[in-house]
């Protein structure tokens, strides 16, 4: 049984941090006070100084290093974000297992910086000169993580900040800051030089005051109302910002609907539907939605909920019950407006029922906005254009997925549907931690992937001679 939980409650200098599935309190963490920012700023910049110089060489060993550390407390940091994320012990193992290998290609791609030589004879005053082009440090990344992916998501900006030759200041969630403290407390351990990888404590007062702050870049993942207040906070600072996604998955007639059916279940009902790049627009071709949706039922149906610490369960709760209480709002009204509960729709506390839904209208709040939780959305179709002029309408544009045989189709709709990503006989939320990551319209700013996001965390420097 799950109990009311607060998204966020404060005293004067420090907040509490909740289990989401029983409502305890696991610990409590001092707030970060925006006056304290300009002295971590100035650590940062003479480390930033110092790091600059260093040797692609010497970078890839300090994030294989954390990565090996990493590893040897990997139990700890999983059972961690269990507590603090309510992910399965299963999900927060993989996604520690993911942190590493996310630290290790960057330290990879560090030693991939490539630039280029331009012949400058091209223009009559150019004769015997040449531009040396280069990739240097911008110095001080500011990183702010969301709660959902609280390690990986992390590393996502920690290794390639690194990799680049910038130091970092990271802010967490603090519905989840307890793993990623680990994994900053662990960079000391790794060897890391002082005041390289800083954080602090708090909510959008904390981030909003770290944003105006004279940091070099600022990274944030979150949603776009949030994005959108850091990014006019920050003035000229350059802003790589992941904003999230109403990510569908497109199944024609001739896909093989067993392995569609369990992408469409592992990709929504993770981490109880709270991913970015989630199933969260499940379209099928008429010809196929009966039996399709019969095969969804049955997999939906063996997926068991509870106590995220137990290795049984398949599915936890939502972060806390505001979120709960969102969701089961916004399928409230697409019943209202038409659709049909096939399967689940009830929540208690922060526990909502594994819940699919067809003939969803499409103005509908469910089908509009990104929903963290675990429904799936069902509209059928049978005109290829009407299907990629729908997709298309969305305000987000992360990542899609096609189930489909027929390169002429894969190729046509791939080419024509408005997102970052489209991955094929493979849902939205498939994801290779070295590969551009990111989207268009609200989605974002900037990609994501270690070997693109350590360009985007350095300038381009020419040299003529």
């Amino acid at each position: 049984m799950t109990n009311a939980i607060p998204i966020h409650k404060t005293t004067e200098a420090t907040f509490d941090v909740y289990n989401p599935f029983n409502g305890e309190v696991i610990d409590k963490v001092t707030e970060t006070d925006p006056t304290e920012l300009l002295p971590v700023i100035k650590k940062a910049k003479c480390a930033a100084e110092s790091f600059r110089f260093s040797m692609p060489y010497e970078r890839r060993a300090l994030l294989n290093k954390l990565a090996d550390v990493i590893s040897e407390n990997a139990t700890v940091l999983a059972k961690t974000v269990c507590k603090e994320v309510g992910k399965t012990i299963a999900e927060a193992t993989n996604e520690i297992r993911r942190a590493q290998n996310t630290l290790r290609l960057s330290g990879d791609a560090a030693t991939f910086l490539e630039g280029e030589v331009l012949h400058c004879g091209i223009v009559s005053g150019g004769v015997n000169r040449q531009a040396v082009i280069t990739h240097v440090p911008v110095g001080v990344v500011a990183a702010i993580t969301p709660f959902n992916y609280p390690v990986n998501l992390l590393c996502h900006k920690l290794g390639p900040a690194l990799a680049a030759g910038n130091a970092i200041i990271i802010k967490p969630s603090p519905k989840a800051p307890l793993a990623a403290q680990i994994l900053v407390d662990l960079c000391k351990q790794a060897g890391f030089p002082d005041n390289l990888v800083q954080m602090v404590h708090g909510g959008a007062k904390t981030a909003q005051a770290l944003a105006c702050s004279p940091i070099d870049l600022l990274s944030f993942t979150g949603g776009p109302e949030a994005g959108l207040a850091l990014k006019q906070a920050s003035g000229l600072v350059r802003c790589l910002m992941e904003l999230g996604g109403n990510d569908p998955l497109i199944v024609l007639p001739d896909a093989n609907l067993e392995d569609a059916a369990q992408t469409a279940i592992n990709q929504r009902f993770e981490i109880a539907g709270q991913s970015c790049a989630a199933v969260k627009k499940l379209y099928l071709h008429n010809a196929i939605k009966k039996d399709f949706i019969d095969i969804l039922l049955s997999k939906a149906s063996e997926i068991t909920t509870g106590d995220p610490e137990d290795n049984s369960t398949k599915m936890g709760p939502v972060i806390d019950e505001l979120a709960a209480v969102e969701v089961k709002k916004r399928l409230d009204e697409a019943v209202s407006l038409g659709g049909e509960i096939l399967m689940g729709g009830n929540h208690k506390g922060t526990m909502i029922e594994p819940t699919i839904i067809h003939k969803v209208e499409i103005n509908s709040s469910l089908f509009q906005n990104e929903t963290f939780g675990p429904i799936i959305s069902i509209r059928e179709f049978s005109d290829i254009k009407q299907l990629i002029t729908e997709v298309n309408s969305s305000d987000y544009g992360l990542q899609a997925g096609i189930y489909s045989n027929n390169h002429e189709q894969i190729k046509s709709i791939s080419k024509s549907i408005q997102v970052g990503g489209v991955m094929i006989n493979e849902g939205p939320d498939f994801r290779a931690e070295h590969v551009p990551f990111g989207g268009i319209k609200k989605s974002g700013l900037g990609r994501e992937g270690v070997r693109i996001a350590l360009k985007e965390m350095s300038e381009t420097k020419v040299i003529i001679d």
